[in-house]
């Protein structure tokens, strides 16, 4: 099959910092069977159900000890989920935009263009007490089954959007590098966001005197974030999709038609994701608690994870069951 051309972006990652490994293990204690594929996204809601989306367009509830019953359909690809109070969902459905999904099963399209252009690759998204919604879109260029083109291409196209409960939209940030996991924190004062391609976690004020800057809270990470929760613990947890490529980020800062040479060849000679399960936790100052990997083959790229009064779950694209871990007593 002929490959994309890129329109690279040239791009000197931060130094790889040594890698001082897990914390504990990623151990799985039970598999919740989803009935379908690609749990991407876990949330848990109200009552302790784990919200997800499949790739068949099913979004689920599963009940702490199995079994599921299904919320909705979207007739896309759910990514990003976010239960509401009333028991409806938001989704950031990659086909078909910001969704919500109503208790009844009834689907909305909340959001399907911005800025006089189709909204495709809606990422994570969160909500405010007062029916305002911010979510992230990966990319404009590339779609979810080769979003890999992204990271080597690295134009930077992902953003952090608005929604005000009267309808309007905004763009509070563009050129970001794959937007990611999206987090409100407790007390509204700030959103904090991944960028996958970016190695990073950064903070956005929305109120006070930084209102509308951007800070640094975790950057130079060994691995491409992705979905982030934030637990009843308190803990921002964060899904390491796999640690970083040294190829890659030695072809980023070099001309692109290296990149175009790489990108071309057959699939089997390109980078690879490392087969690993990995989670992360950190303190809303950006100290890290929990780093816990596998490469053991009991499951494999973690997208999501939640915790929810010590219970822990983590997704993933490729698998068809989610994973709740078990956690070591210190």
């Amino acid at each position: 099959m002929a490959r994309r051309r890129l329109t690279p972006r040239r791009w000197t990652p931060p130094v790889a910092a040594p890698d001082a490994g897990p914390t504990a293990p990623f151990v799985v204690d039970r598999l919740l069977p989803t009935g379908g594929h690609g749990p991407e996204d876990v949330m848990f809601d109200a009552d302790g159900s784990v919200v997800t989306g499949l790739g068949d367009g099913r979004v689920l509830r599963l009940g702490p000890a199995g079994g599921h019953t299904v919320a909705g359909d979207t007739g896309g690809r759910p990514l990003g989920v976010q239960p509401c109070a009333d028991g409806g969902v938001l989704i950031c459905d990659h086909d078909r935009g910001l969704l919500r999904v109503a208790p009844d099963g009834t689907v909305e399209v909340l959001l399907d263009a911005v800025d006089g252009e189709p909204l495709t690759f809606a990422s994570n998204v969160v909500q405010g007490p007062d029916g305002t919604i911010w979510f992230t879109t990966s990319t404009k260029r590339w779609s979810l089954e080769h979003h890999l083109g992204d990271m080597f291409e690295h134009t930077c196209t992902g953003r952090l959007i608005r929604r005000d409960p009267d309808g309007t939209v905004t763009t509070l940030l563009d050129d970001l590098k794959f937007a990611n996991g999206l987090v409100l924190a407790p007390d509204g004062t700030h959103l904090l966001y991944a960028e996958t391609a970016g190695y990073r976690i950064s903070r956005y004020w929305l109120s006070g005197p930084k209102a509308g800057t951007v800070e640094a809270l975790v950057e130079n990470l060994a691995g491409f974030p992705d979905n982030m929760s934030l637990g009843t613990d308190g803990l921002l947890w964060v899904a390491i999709a796999a640690p970083r490529n040294a190829l890659l980020d030695r072809l980023l800062p070099l001309p692109g038609v290296l990149r175009l040479l790489v990108w071309n060849l057959p699939a089997a000679l390109r980078p690879k994701a490392t087969p690993v399960a990995w989670v992360m936790a950190f303190d809303l100052d950006g100290g890290l608690v929990h780093d816990l990997r596998t490469s053991d083959g009991s499951y494999g790229f973690v997208t999501s994870v939640a915790e929810r009064h010590g219970t822990v779950v983590a997704g993933s694209l490729t698998q068809d069951s989610i994973a709740v871990l078990r956690l070591s007593a210190g």
